[in-house]
């Protein structure tokens, strides 16, 4: 199994497919932000992060331009990683509630960390076509975790693209009947896991207070009883 995760995770990182977010990628770490001027930016794919055999799968959005682009980690070095670790931790998911780099020694217990599309996107916007190539990736990893009991989908992007991936595999028959939501919880199909929506914990939405961390809190709390249970 590992093996298997080691290969997916060398083909994220070499991935070319998307010129626009290659070209991205790479430019946001040539030019850099002047507060990480000293940083070696990662500016390639990044790859997922956590426990291969993982009862919780999150899915987020796309890797932050100064954030995962720059140390190479998915919800790294940003604010949106501030909060989602901080939840996780508060909830058991993680080792500490902050992730600096990718060697600060942060592990996840139980979870798995992944997105629907693996290059930072201008705008924080990854184009159609672009979620499409990305796609075949996430269908590998559900294929390979076959011990998610729950699934958690970071903003309304991450909870559709699941959901087509379901539909196109004819596991269900439309994605109009799931309602995006936080914390809605949602049974798809006999033998799948629960998925259950939440907002994306962007700047956008955690500085507006559309987001707390007592809401973010109380999704892995959710998910944390189908875990449990």
């Amino acid at each position: 199994m590992l093996l298997s995760f080691l290969t997916l995770n060398n083909e994220i990182v070499a991935c070319r497919r998307c010129p626009r977010l290659v070209q991205h990628c790479q430019s946001v770490a040539l030019v850099k932000r002047r507060a990480w001027r000293d940083w070696d930016y990662w500016g390639r794919p990044v790859p997922p992060f956590g426990d291969p055999r993982a009862e919780l799968l999150i899915i987020g959005l796309a890797p932050g331009a100064h954030g995962a682009n720059r140390t190479g980690r998915m919800f790294t070095g940003d604010r949106s990683g501030d909060f989602l670790f901080r939840a996780l931790h508060d909830t058991g998911f993680a080792s500490q509630p902050e992730s600096r780099s990718r060697d600060d020694g942060l592990g996840l217990h139980n979870a798995y960390i992944t997105a629907a599309v693996r290059c930072a996107p201008p705008g924080n916007q990854p184009a159609p076509e672009e979620i499409r190539a990305c796609r075949p990736f996430l269908e590998r990893e559900l294929e390979m975790l076959n011990r998610v009991r729950v699934v958690v989908a970071l903003g309304r992007l991450a909870f559709d693209v699941y959901l087509s991936i379901l539909k196109d595999g004819g596991l269900i028959a439309s994605r109009a009947a799931f309602e995006f939501g936080h914390n809605r919880e949602h049974r798809t199909a006999p033998g799948l896991p629960p998925l259950i929506g939440s907002y994306h914990p962007s700047r956008q939405n955690t500085s507006t207070g559309r987001l707390t961390l007592a809401m973010l809190t109380d999704v892995f709390r959710q998910a944390r009883q189908f875990v449990d249970n």
